[in-house]
């Protein structure tokens, strides 16, 4: 059976979705999966285990010069590659025009479908139109987790919500390959400061008192950064925390992930990195500013926690938390 998954973006988003690949590959053996995604996240996408391909699509920045002869272009040859197979099944799981209309284009075989959401879910991103671009809509909860309603919308559409591989917490597989080390000897503890909302930001000042805890406890710090802004900061965090703080280079997000699968453990806010961690499987602190943890926090595993909720939680919080998620990732190392 031939799948097409269509998620294209945000960041966070798409790594929930990573989450439906081994349930189809579960409960259909042989499925083969493709995925069309936004071009920044492909190199990320590609590393999931169990794809076939993974079709990357430019529309972000096709929007900038839409009519330009170098973008038609570009829309063709994507168009010619979303079309060389066709599919016994589109999944649409953004649910808005946008991605809509990358399912709708795809060619389908002659009993194939395309489907998306018949409705919204709480704080979930929904346009109401797609329900009728494409061929089959799925009704959703009013309220579930994002990560549970992409599992549940694969399961529905293709016929497998009885088993009991839903009741499972969420499994990411990786092809990752080589893990990029530390400088350091010490575990190396990833702050992922960075976010796009600034309702979601979480205060310098913590950040340094939670990486201070770190380093006396014998850890090392590992700062990651997008952009000039958050270059900035972590080089002032690093320049007070001393040689324990390693500010990480720009790179792309395979690489970054190859970085971060090889830490400690990651502590940050509500962000496309947070979620990266969860999918890594490391310990993890999740910082939430605001009532989203039943959306987005991470779910099922005791040594992946969260602190804070409808307000934002302060050091000591976020430092027992960690506290409680490296013993119990330790119990399950000793216990496994």
């Amino acid at each position: 059976m031939r799948i097409l998954i269509v998620k294209l973006s945000s960041l966070g988003d798409v790594i929930q979705t990573m989450a439906v690949v081994p349930d189809l590959l579960e409960a259909i053996p042989n499925a083969q999966i493709d995925w069309v995604v936004e071009e920044a996240f492909a190199p990320l996408a590609a590393l999931v285990s169990g794809l076939r391909a993974v079709i990357p699509v430019g529309q972000r920045r096709w929007r900038q010069s839409f009519f330009s002869a170098a973008t038609r272009a570009e829309r063709r040859a994507f168009h010619a590659r979303l079309r060389l197979h066709a599919y016994d099944a589109v999944i649409d799981f953004q649910g808005l025009v946008k991605s809509a209309w990358v399912a709708r284009a795809a060619r389908l075989e002659p009993r194939g479908f395309s489907v998306t959401y018949a409705n919204g879910s709480d704080a979930c991103s929904y346009e109401w139109p797609v329900r009728y671009l494409l061929q089959r809509s799925v009704p959703m909860p009013q309220r579930i987790h994002a990560v549970e309603r992409y599992r549940l919308l694969a399961a529905k559409a293709l016929a497998y919500s009885h088993l009991s591989l839903l009741q499972m917490p969420a499994r990411y597989a990786w092809d990752i390959g080589a893990q990029v080390q530390p400088a350091t000897a010490a575990p190396e503890v990833v702050l992922a400061h960075g976010t796009t909302r600034s309702d979601n930001e979480w205060p310098e000042v913590h950040w340094l008192a939670v990486a201070q805890k770190l380093i006396a406890a014998g850890f090392s710090v590992g700062l990651p950064h997008a952009g000039e802004r958050e270059l900035a900061r972590v080089k002032a965090l690093a320049g007070q925390l001393g040689p324990m703080a390693c500010v990480w280079p720009a790179q792309s997000l395979d690489a970054l992930a190859r970085r971060m699968a090889a830490s400690a453990g990651v502590i940050g806010v509500d962000s496309g990195l947070s979620h990266l961690a969860v999918a890594l499987d490391l310990p993890h602190v999740q910082i939430f500013s605001q009532d989203r943890a039943w959306r987005a926090g991470p779910l099922g595993r005791d040594y992946q926690r969260v602190a804070g909720g409808a307000q934002a939680p302060d050091v000591a919080q976020v430092w027992d938390a960690w506290q409680a998620a490296l013993a119990a990732s330790h119990r399950g190392l000793l216990h496994p």
